[in-house]
């Protein structure tokens, strides 16, 4: 039983050795190329032109400007930015996913200014939401008055 084993593992052995060698003359698939006017036209794109790549929404310019009307002499990190921005992102994601399910609750398409401030009521803590809806409740009326 022993000799048949080793008689597979010698027949595995020389298949593989020939699959190699006739793979070393051989150039990879993925070297060949369409000309450039084909795969031009069949990407849909005219040639020279870049993609453009979706851009990030970033808070820097915001929390620096607020920082330096609270503290005018206190500076910032960039790790601390960093920090801080992701915090606003993850706000904003929480806010607007409450926003939505309530609005969804009550069968519209829309979210309203009325679902953010009731989603704000919800997420924020406390004394802490007080503010955000007075904040945001004069944000919107200069918003409309203007």
């Amino acid at each position: 039983m022993a000799s048949k084993a080793e008689k597979k593992i010698a027949e595995e052995e020389t298949t593989t050795e020939k699959a190699e060698k006739a793979l070393v003359g051989k150039k990879p698939n993925a070297e060949k190329r369409l000309p450039a006017s084909k795969s031009a036209s069949k990407d849909g794109e005219k040639k020279g032109k870049k993609k453009t790549n979706k851009s990030v929404e970033m808070y820097k310019l915001y929390i620096f400007k607020v920082l330096k009307q609270v503290h005018p002499d206190i500076g910032i990190s960039s790790k601390a930015m960093s920090i801080m921005n992701s915090f606003i992102n993850d706000c904003f994601e929480k806010l607007a996913g409450e926003a939505a399910k309530l609005a969804r609750y009550n069968k519209k398409s829309t979210i309203t200014s009325r679902d953010i401030q009731t989603s704000v009521c919800l997420i924020l803590p406390g004394e802490l939401a007080k503010h955000a809806v007075s904040e945001g409740t004069k944000a919107v009326t200069k918003f409309t008055t203007s």
